[in-house]
């Protein structure tokens, strides 16, 4: 005896059996180290206590050498997007290694920062629907900018 099987309910099992299968498909490594980060621009030598929390809230998941995984990230494609994301994020700016940067490049991207906010690029969109605690009001994402354009002043006499 067959069963009558419409479309919808085809594709359905076809998107079902797609979406199991891709979870066995190994996850991409995860970005998390335990070693001491000496270069990391998150050091209380370079800001407040409030900047920090700030930008642990906000940037760190994508421009730092240590990201929070909520659940949600271990499923596929989600994992797959998620390490995109980090990469391309570490790629623009890593906070843990902005020390390595000449100073020439740390100043373009403290510069870079204070724009993005401006402007509301970032925190991305697509991160704060979904980690609202990455939400900046005004008045943090203003903080933020005075302290990216107070370290980059302090640079620019040095350079």
């Amino acid at each position: 005896m067959k069963w009558p099987v419409r479309p919808k309910q085809k594709r359905l099992a076809i998107f079902l059996l797609l979406f199991i299968a891709i979870q066995l498909l190994p996850s991409p490594p995860r970005n998390h180290t335990e070693a001491r980060q000496s270069f990391s621009m998150l050091s209380p030598r370079f800001m407040t206590d409030t900047v920090a929390a700030l930008l642990q809230s906000a940037c760190n998941d994508c421009h730092s050498n240590n990201s929070r995984y909520p659940w949600y990230t271990a499923v596929q494609p989600v994992a797959w997007y998620t390490a995109r994301h980090i990469t391309k994020g570490k790629e623009a700016l890593n906070f843990d290694e902005l020390l390595r940067y000449s100073t020439k490049k740390q100043i373009s991207k403290l510069e870079s920062i204070a724009e993005q906010l401006n402007d509301g690029r970032m925190p991305l969109k697509s991160y704060t629907l979904i980690h609202r605690d990455a939400r900046l009001s005004g008045e943090q994402t203003a903080l933020i900018m005075r302290w990216a354009d107070s370290l980059r002043t302090i640079l620019d006499t040095l350079e």
